[in-house]
């Protein structure tokens, strides 16, 4: 099957400096229109937005103020939007819907401070997802939350982050394992099962240490 060719995608920037006339809150809002947020038809839809809530204790996540800008402006253009993410597979403060919201609430995303509420994607337990045939390589069907997949409109808020595993999470990390169920977090960790060749394995190793410091070395040039 050919991929379609869906061409470049538009990407909105600003920066954090503000002024006496726009703080970054107002900034959020103008960034949003630029890129077309009130083209999206909102009247009496179901809006997700998707966010890392952080886990207890930790300071490493956006901040509440953002997810109001963004809730507020799905009202103002007549949708209803929500506040979500799905249970954690390993042990944590955010492993089930009741230790999740309560996290949730703790850091800031209540709907007093957000001004809309906070559904689980994926139910009390984790187990409440709906099956979505994907026929990728390694997952043939994806295990979705069932409230993401049930709203109208996805909205992706996200935070940039080192990963010990993926190098660096951001949007794809955001959707693609974050709205995965218990059950859909499980299919994805489990084929990453590590493979050794011990005739070759320091020469593997040194090959992928080159590897990754190549690719560093070029994006930090990029970016410099």
């Amino acid at each position: 099957m050919k991929e379609k060719n869906m061409g470049q995608s538009k990407v909105y920037f600003t920066t954090f400096k503000t002024s006496m006339y726009e703080n970054l809150l107002q900034k959020l809002h103008r960034l949003m229109k630029a890129a077309g947020f009130e083209e999206i038809d909102f009247t009496d839809k179901y809006a997700a937005i998707k966010i890392h809530f952080g886990e207890y204790g930790n300071l490493a996540f956006l901040r509440p103020n953002y997810a109001k800008v963004v809730a507020d402006y799905v009202k103002e253009l007549g949708g209803k939007p929500f506040l979500t993410d799905c249970n954690t597979l390993y042990v944590g403060s955010r492993k089930n819907a009741l230790d999740h919201l309560d996290t949730a609430y703790v850091n800031g995303f209540s709907p007093l401070q957000t001004g809309c509420h906070v559904i689980i994607g994926d139910g009390l337990k984790g187990t409440d997802e709906a099956i979505v045939p994907i026929n990728g390589e390694y997952v043939k069907e994806a295990k979705i939350g069932q409230a993401i997949m049930d709203a109208d409109v996805f909205i992706s808020l996200t935070h940039f982050k080192g990963h010990e595993m993926a190098g660096f999470g951001g949007t794809l990390k955001n959707i693609g394992m974050g709205c995965g169920s218990r059950a859909g977090k499980m299919e994805q960790h489990n084929d990453g099962k590590p493979k050794v060749n011990q005739g070759n394995m320091l020469q593997d190793d040194r090959d992928h240490r080159y590897r990754d410091l190549h690719q560093v070395l070029h994006l930090q040039q990029g970016h410099s």
